[in-house]
Order: C-alpha cells, then sequence, then structure tokens
C-alpha cells in the first residue's frame, strides 16, 4: 500500500491498527465502499440509487420475476427490496401485479418505460468501469479480473453465500448438504 496523503478520509491509505493482519481485506473493503460512492454519483443522471439498477438490470435479463425471488437473487433485507420495488413502481420502471398461478405471490417485471433507462444504465457502467480502471494496460485489466474472479471464488467457498452454490445446494438432497 501506498502512503500518499489526500485530504478526503476516505481516500487516505494509512492502514489502521487493527487491519495489519488483512490489509488486502482492508483494500477491497475500502475498493467496495469508493465503487459504490462513484457509482452513485453516475447513476444520479440516470434517476436511480445505487443498487436499483442491478434489480432493474435482473428484471431486463429475466422480463418478469417473482418478487420473492428477487429478494433472494440481491441478497438483501426483504425490506429494503420492497423499498426499492416501491420506488422503481411510482418512477413507471416496474410493474407489479399478482401472481394468477399463486394470488399470495408478487410478479414484477420492467415496463416499456424502462427501456430508455436502460441504456443510460449501461452508459454510466461504461463510464464507471473507465475510471476504476484509468491507468490500466488491457493486460493488467485481464489480470486483475482473473484475480478478483478468484477472490470471489475464494469468498464463494468461505460463505456459501453465491448464487450458484445456493442454487446447487437446493438441486442435492438434504442428507448430502450435512
Amino acid at each position: 500500500m501506498t502512503s500518499e496523503h489526500t485530504d478526503d478520509p476516505a481516500c487516505s491509505s494509512e492502514l489502521p491498527g487493527a487491519a495489519r493482519g488483512g490489509p488486502v481485506s482492508h483494500s477491497l473493503s475500502r475498493i467496495a465502499r469508493l465503487h459504490r460512492i462513484a457509482a452513485g454519483k453516475l447513476l444520479r443522471r440516470t434517476g436511480l440509487y445505487p443498487g436499483q439498477e442491478l434489480l432493474m438490470m435482473r428484471l431486463w435479463d429475466t422480463d418478469t420475476a417473482r418478487q420473492s425471488e428477487l429478494i433472494k437473487s440481491m441478497d438483501l433485507d426483504p425490506s429494503t427490496v420492497t423499498k426499492m420495488l416501491q420506488r422503481l413502481d411510482h418512477s413507471g420502471y416496474v410493474k407489479r401485479s399478482a401472481d394468477p398461478e399463486d394470488r399470495r405471490a408478487v410478479l414484477v417485471e420492467a415496463t416499456p418505460d424502462s427501456c430508455g433507462l436502460r441504456w443510460e444504465v449501461a452508459d454510466a457502467w461504461t463510464d464507471l468501469e473507465e475510471h476504476t480502471l484509468a491507468g490500466l494496460d488491457e493486460t493488467e485489466r485481464e489480470e486483475l479480473a482473473r484475480l478478483l474472479a478468484k477472490v470471489e471464488e475464494n469468498l464463494c467457498k468461505e460463505t456459501q453465500d453465491c448464487p450458484e452454490r445456493r442454487a446447487e445446494a437446493r438441486e442435492r438432497p438434504a442428507s448430502d448438504q450435512a
């Protein structure tokens, strides 16, 4: 880690004493926080809050989804996802309706009004990628993506919280999961 000084405490590279045993974990935590802040700034032009674009991405790729499945896939508190959906519904980007096969379930779909938003989100994410990876050449970008994929896999193994792992666990008999 470098010892560059900045006036922004969020960008300070000083390692807290308690984090000395985990400098990479500390760095990843800070990077994730700063990345979310940068995403929020870029998403302002779309009218979305950070996280709402991820929910919309899921809907654009799946057309219609049960609200309960969206909650599981987002891995957020149900009340948080419900609030997101309420705001997106109020903005005209999603439509919620009762599932005709199970009246207790709620179906959610992206509306035609969200089509323009899709391209704005794509542009914001392209800009975010460029800001995030500025100064890295193509080889470094590929290496970073490869290394982060390994880190993600390590964390998935540790937490068993990857959507892929949850799907695998649901498919295995209960006796195999112990």
